[in-house]
């Protein structure tokens, strides 16, 4: 791997220390040091924990963890329990003490990530929380010298799932507002037209696909509207892969679907409309047989950009 990939995930790396305080002799808005900090948080999030297992959630010697844990019951921040099993173990759980030190803690640190993302556009905090969590495993994985679990393929479901008309509208929105400035007309343009299609999709020439993650959330769709152009046109629409889902190929299956039961459903041309400037989407639609068939300036989304209609003829299977 080379340095000009390394270098830059360095240097991030040193800013989010010094931004979240890690070099000051204190943390989190208390009197406390960051082990201290720490040790407060996970045994909070667990309920108890042994201090072998601290060792193993902080990735700290035995005996800085010893010195770490007799600090903090002295403190009456942490108690000491007795386990009926094995007598060396000696369960930790938090004091009233420490559940008040750790709720001042939580309370500064969900005001410092919320300040922060407030100088980011809403549609980048999943990318946020995705990319951390993805670079904080990574690194786990490194140290421990365990594999990355990757995160399962996003599936390809067919059909209405609960849900899905806000977020492929929401989805829509964020994109398109980031992009191209499109604003209210365009999101509410989305809107009005999928509630309307939506009454439509028990007809079988029309079709609805989402892309699902592992936790059942929509990260991508396309929808295949076999009645509105007429003429046996088939119009693909709302085509829209969420952030964190870019270039990992869920583009491209969500068309491949799409294109396949125009095919099946024989549909003399799949059309399209879209504008200028867009790319990566407009290679992936020459890639799958569509052609530019007409290009004018025009404001059907609320904002006057260079509209696109391109077209894709049936192809036998």
């Amino acid at each position: 791997m080379d340095e000009m990939t390394v270098n830059p995930i360095r240097e991030a790396s040193r800013r989010l220390v010094r931004e979240l305080g890690f070099m000051k002799p204190t943390l989190a808005g208390t009197d406390m040091p960051p082990s201290s900090v720490h040790t407060l948080v996970e045994i909070g999030r667990r309920g108890i924990l042994t201090a072998s297992e601290l060792c193993e959630v902080l990735g700290l010697e035995k005996s800085s963890v010893s010195r770490l844990v007799q600090k903090l019951v002295r403190a009456g921040e942490l108690v000491e329990g007795a386990s009926a099993h094995d007598g060396r173990a000696k369960p930790l759980c938090l004091t009233p003490k420490g559940r008040e030190t750790l709720a001042r803690i939580d309370a500064f640190a969900s005001a410092q990530v919320r300040a922060a993302l407030q100088c980011l556009p809403p549609h980048s905090h999943a990318t946020v929380h995705q990319g951390m969590g993805a670079y904080a495993d990574a690194l786990a994985a490194s140290r421990t010298k365990t594999p990355v679990l990757a995160n399962p393929a996003p599936k390809i479901m067919p059909g209405y799932q609960p849900g899905i008309i806000g977020r492929v509208v929401e989805m829509h929105a964020h994109y398109y507002a980031n992009i191209s400035g499109f604003g209210a007309f365009f999101e509410s343009k989305v809107a009005s037209g999928m509630a309307e299609f939506a009454g439509r999709l028990d007809h079988r020439v029309n079709q609805i696909w989402a892309a699902t993650d592992g936790g059942g959330h929509v990260v991508g769709s396309i929808a295949i509207d076999g009645e509105d152009l007429g003429d046996n046109s088939a119009h693909l629409r709302w085509f829209i892969v969420g952030d964190g889902q870019r270039g990992s190929g869920v583009g491209r299956a969500l068309l491949r679907q799409a294109l396949s039961f125009c095919d099946a459903c024989g549909f003399a041309k799949t059309r399209l409309w879209t504008f200028k400037g867009l790319d990566a989407a407009r290679k992936l639609y020459e890639a799958n047989g569509f052609i530019l068939e007409n290009e004018q300036t025009g404001q059907q989304w609320g904002t006057e950009v260079t509209e696109q209609t391109f077209v894709r003829d049936y192809q036998a299977g």
